[in-house]
């Protein structure tokens, strides 16, 4: 069993998720950062951080942290983080092929006396039933007795500049209580916020995909009770903020639900429970609704335009946003393309704006190159479709510039009064 001061840290993964950590320790140790992106690792290695999450200067701070993309580099760790992504395919179902992939290649150079924790997003089971097997295949070592796991959750906002890897409580596991110990002494070198040594790998798994499935369900109810208010004509944020002066009223607002987290974790949830027998009525209601929230939006504005005698086929269309949230370049599982899409079937002609995106980005993940700049007086409909502070500077004067004589604002995340908008979730 090895001391925390023989540890040799990597980290296997250098997004939103990895890069943040890997920055951290390298601020306390010897960290080896592993990415198979060349150019990100070129980046890294020049200073920059194209996600944002770590300011140049933070990068120079990290003075014992190094950055490869050669497995060979890396075979003298002997405990290994892994931060790849965990998203869901086509048809919503778990895609564990970067996890996978990641722990074939960890099985390459894992020696005795090994630890590999994983932080990425799983179903209870996975990191013991998944992972753990191919480790043991690759390496031909036996697990408990040659090698040990942990898990531990990454807790990453994107985009939060007050809520870091360091200031927000760490969930820690392992895979015996001695390695538990010792997995949990090693994040606590970085995590002011403390650590919470779960009973089990299980235990800290189901305790991530529970906190993104919890807030999916609450934004649902926010979202179907939004569809009814507005078929009442009654203002869905007059009656959250209404609602909101009692003390145990939970903040939820209506909108669009994607991003890395909330709009996939819980289906890793609801396929591990259909695997085991059971059908989650209440978490797939949930998703479903969200997953209809931008057809929904487009409706609206369609029905809107229609209303003022503004000619749909062949309109044209500004949505400003086109990130996940607000303030971040991270375009994950974005909902806004989704708007795009339905309204495109509407043959409308949409421009997209977002100051927070590289355009060479949105061409590959979703075949959309936003506008650098959008024309004054050019469009039927304007959807703000993303609170960036940039669009909340602008005002509703600045904004409604962009629009035709007759044109819909539509409003989407109560960054204008009621009455400078003409329609709101």
């Amino acid at each position: 069993m090895r001391q925390l001061e023989e540890i040799k840290l990597a980290i296997i993964g250098l997004g939103y998720v990895g890069l943040p950590l890997a920055v951290e320790f390298g601020k306390r140790r010897t960290v080896i950062g592993f990415d198979i992106n060349q150019r990100r690792i070129h980046a890294l290695a020049a200073g920059h951080d194209s996600t944002l999450e770590v300011s140049d200067d933070e990068l120079k701070q990290a003075i014992s942290l190094s950055y490869t993309s050669r497995l060979d580099e890396v075979e003298q760790c002997n405990v290994f983080i892994v931060t790849v992504p965990t998203p869901i395919d086509q048809y919503k179902q778990p895609d564990l092929t970067p996890l996978i992939k990641a722990s074939e290649s960890i099985g390459k150079v894992l020696k005795r006396g090994d630890i590999v924790i994983y932080e990425s997003t799983v179903y209870p089971g996975a990191t013991e039933e998944d992972c753990v097997p191919v480790l043991e295949k690759v390496s031909g070592l036996k697990f408990n007795v040659d090698f040990f796991a942990g898990y531990s959750p990454e807790r990453i906002n994107p985009g939060d500049k007050e809520h870091r890897v360091t200031t927000i409580k760490k969930v820690t596991s392992g895979s015996t209580p001695e390695v538990a110990v010792l997995v949990d002494a090693l994040y606590n070198q970085i995590i002011t916020a403390g650590t919470y040594q779960a009973s089990s790998i299980k235990v800290a798994e189901a305790a991530k995909v529970i906190e993104n499935t919890q807030r999916d369900l609450n934004i649902a109810l926010i979202n179907e009770l939004a569809i009814i208010f507005n078929r009442m004509g009654i203002d869905t944020e007059e009656v959250l903020k209404a609602a909101g002066t009692k003390w145990n009223f939970l903040p939820f607002r209506p909108g669009l639900v994607g991003g890395h987290c909330i709009g996939v974790d819980p289906y890793y949830l609801t396929h591990k429970a259909q695997a085991i027998g059971y059908h989650p009525e209440i978490i797939l209601a949930g998703r479903r609704l969200n997953d209809s929230m931008s057809a929904y939006v487009a409706s609206q504005l369609i029905k809107a335009m229609l209303k003022r005698r503004i000619h749909v086929d062949g309109a044209r269309v500004l949505v400003m946003g086109l990130t996940f949230k607000e303030n971040c370049p991270d375009l994950r599982n974005t909902k806004v393309v989704d708007i795009v899409r339905e309204l495109t079937d509407y043959n409308v002609n949409v421009d997209v704006y977002d100051p927070w995106v590289v355009a060479e980005e949105a061409q590959h993940e979703y075949g959309l190159t936003p506008i650098s700049e959008p024309s004054i007086g050019a469009y039927d409909g304007i959807i703000l479709a993303v609170a960036h502070d940039q669009f909340r500077a602008m005002g509703p004067a600045n904004i409604r510039l962009l629009g035709k004589k007759t044109h819909i604002l539509y409003d989407l995340k109560y960054l204008l009064n009621a009455a400078e908008t003409d329609l709101r979730l």
